[in-house]
């Protein structure tokens, strides 16, 4: 293990030799100024091999990226609410093939009587968004929103298909874990997942821990033709229900919320300690945290397809994506659950090889599911661990 530490607010952190490909592309995108600020992180097995970070914490350059610098990690806080659901399904306590409605009655309303658990945590539920109008403070409180999610009908019959559940999958699954376990999502995963391995990844963010957080850096204008859209496409209604910019997560009203599709709070090392229970069959930190059964779960069944939403093929496993041929370029083969935040963050846990890999950053690329950036530091982490 090589300790890193270059010039100015460049990289610091440590390095297995054996990632020194990583480390050198990681460490010329700061220096070149590919990256603004950011982190990189691989687990093999429990060991942490590589724990990167670099750069500037803000776009005037003052403030060089910590150790323990977080920003908005946009969808890769879907992967932590998933292993929260995946937490109650190895207790016994939430069943994937059960109707959303026996724990959640009022979701039955409009016909959704037989949406299930899985549905939801595959994107099929036919629930990716609100009904409009739906503003920003109407779905920062979480209990109002979900309400609305419950009362609303599919827009397509569940099971049938996915639609990426863009921001409203962790009111539908914290809603869940809400009426089974009796806590919110971001308590639950705070006091069950992050603080017993150390994760730094907030769903719900303390004010005590607001000076570390970078804002991040908004992409280029999105180039979505709205205008070509259908309105009553699923694509459109969850796209503008609401419309937010990347700017609303400079406040501490989205950051306190713990909005469990896009509201996470972190940076790479915690993102992939969460992920690691996947690539390591249930176990992290020395906790059995799921049993293998559960973790196989996620690849037993996938949808494969063209996304309503995101109109690309994509195949959703429970709670996550696996790979298909439109994934994002470098991904290994085998048993693989990843996703990445809008902006171009990504998160890879590679159950064959007990590989976890995690990249956050605050400089936003256009597109939602990686990056130019993240393609390239998931090359070298196959190239290191194959």
């Amino acid at each position: 293990m090589t300790d890193i530490q270059t010039a100015g607010p460049a990289v610091s952190g440590t390095c297995d030799d054996r990632y020194a490909g990583l480390r050198d592309e990681f460490a010329r995108r700061v220096e070149n100024g590919d990256e603004l600020g950011a982190s990189v992180a691989v687990y093999e097995g429990d060991d942490l091999v590589v724990d990167l970070w670099g750069g500037w914490a803000d776009p005037e350059r003052t403030a060089p990226w910590q150790r323990d610098t977080i920003t908005n990690v946009w969808s890769i806080s879907k992967t932590a609410t998933a292993l929260a659901a995946l937490v109650l399904v190895d207790r016994g306590l939430l069943d994937p093939d059960a109707p959303v409605a026996e724990y959640w009655p009022e979701f039955a309303a409009a016909g959704k009587e037989g949406v299930l658990v899985k549905h939801v945590l595959m994107h099929t539920s036919g629930v990716s968004g609100w009904a409009q109008p739906v503003d920003a403070a109407t779905i920062l409180d979480l209990e109002r929103a979900a309400a609305l999610l419950a009362a609303q009908p599919a827009w397509w019959p569940a099971g049938t298909m996915s639609g990426y559940h863009l921001l409203d999958f962790g009111h539908l699954v914290g809603e869940l874990v809400r009426r089974v376990d009796g806590r919110t999502l971001g308590a639950f995963v705070r006091e069950e997942l992050a603080d017993p391995l150390s994760a730094d990844l907030w769903l719900g963010l303390p004010e005590s821990e607001e000076p570390r957080v970078s804002l991040v850096v908004p992409p280029p204008p999105s180039q979505i033709d709205f205008a070509a859209m259908p309105p009553e496409s699923p694509a459109f209604r969850t796209f503008t229900g609401p419309a937010l910019g990347a700017e609303i997560t400079w406040t501490r009203e989205w950051r306190a919320a713990g909005i469990g599709g896009a509201g996470g709070q972190g940076n790479a090392r915690g993102a992939a300690r969460l992920n690691s229970v996947l690539a390591n069959g249930g176990v992290a930190g020395g906790r059995r945290i799921l049993a293998p059964e559960t973790v196989d779960r996620v690849f037993a069944e996938h949808t494969d397809g063209i996304d309503l939403v995101l109109g690309i093929p994509l195949r959703f496993g429970l709670g996550w994506a696996v790979p298909n041929p439109s994934s994002p370029e470098a991904m290994p083969d085998g048993r693989i659950a990843y996703w990445g935040g809008w902006g171009g963050s990504l998160v890879v846990a590679d159950a064959d090889r007990g590989v976890t890999f995690a990249y956050v950053m605050n400089r936003m690329s256009p597109g939602i599911i990686g990056s130019e950036r993240s393609t390239a530091y998931l090359a070298e982490v196959s190239r290191a661990a194959s």
